[in-house]
């Protein structure tokens, strides 16, 4: 069967991808003690169940030590679970947990901060080892069941490709697994008419790639993402997240995201995702 494990930090979105999951037709369990994962795998292999989800988190620290083991002990029913770790900035974390009015697991009797640096330190190890690390922070709900299904949707490529557009003065997306500065080509911004519209728009992907850069640019970096390609495929890495930016993520980004991905949809189950646009 295939395992995918989701962990990751209190108030980073376990839930909504876990729910992502189920939506996809994946069978979906929470907070399983990581002791139960032999027997419980045992008992859905029975059911002919073929894909499972699991989701853990802090709440099991006395077992998290064994996770290695247990991987290994599943391995003949599983193979070698994939492990998705979501992670958002303590800011943001602070944030979501104030407006539910709860306190992470390991807060005791200490600050909220507190509590998330220690279990940023407890899940420090799963973190090293998960094959998708996905940074939450900014991102919507609906944002992150998108990255969800691009992962693990029906598509049935061997690699999927997040082009993701963002904003240089909004922070670097940290979960990217290559980042490119289009800052050098022209700038719409500074035609009036432009200015208003978006990369989306006919007019600005125009402008933006009527220049000679543009288009050198871009067969430069499918040469480069084709050579990466197989060895990602070959790593058995499922998602790859291509981050491209400009300054506030609205024009060309967006507009070499989009060129970006018809050029690869060809060849590779392809999702697009502009992470700033509408913040401007």
């Amino acid at each position: 069967m295939d395992l995918v494990v989701i962990t990751g930090m209190s108030g980073a979105g376990r839930r909504t991808a876990a729910h992502a999951m189920e939506d996809l037709g994946w069978y979906v369990v929470d907070n399983l003690p990581p002791a139960m994962l032999p027997a419980f795998l045992t008992y859905l292999d029975g059911e002919r169940v073929e894909r499972v989800v699991v989701g853990l988190d802090v709440r099991s620290r006395g077992d998290l030590e064994q996770i290695p083991a247990l991987f290994e002990a599943v391995a003949p029913l599983a193979g070698s679970p994939q492990v998705v770790f979501l992670e958002a900035s303590d800011p943001e974390i602070v944030k979501r947990q104030e407006s539910s009015r709860r306190p992470v697991p390991l807060q005791g009797t200490g600050t909220l901060l507190d509590g998330i640096r220690a279990e940023r330190r407890m899940m420090s190890a799963l973190r090293a080892s998960a094959d998708m690390v996905i940074d939450t922070t900014g991102l919507t709900p609906h944002q992150l069941t998108h990255r969800i299904e691009a992962a693990y949707g029906p598509h049935g490529a061997a690699l999927t490709v997040m082009i993701m557009s963002f904003g240089f003065k909004n922070g670097l997306p940290l979960d990217a697994d290559m980042v490119f500065d289009v800052r050098f080509l022209p700038n719409p911004h500074w035609v009036p008419d432009l200015r208003p519209q978006t990369g989306l728009s006919l007019a600005v992907s125009a402008y933006v790639q009527n220049s000679d850069l543009a288009g050198h640019f871009l067969d430069e970096l499918v040469a480069l993402f084709t050579t990466a390609a197989a060895g990602y495929v070959v790593e058995g890495k499922r998602l790859v997240t291509l981050a491209i930016g400009c300054t506030g993520g609205k024009h060309r980004s967006v507009a070499v995201a989009e060129a970006f991905a018809r050029r690869l949809e060809t060849d590779y189950a392809v999702a697009v995702m502009h992470r700033d646009l509408g913040r401007e």
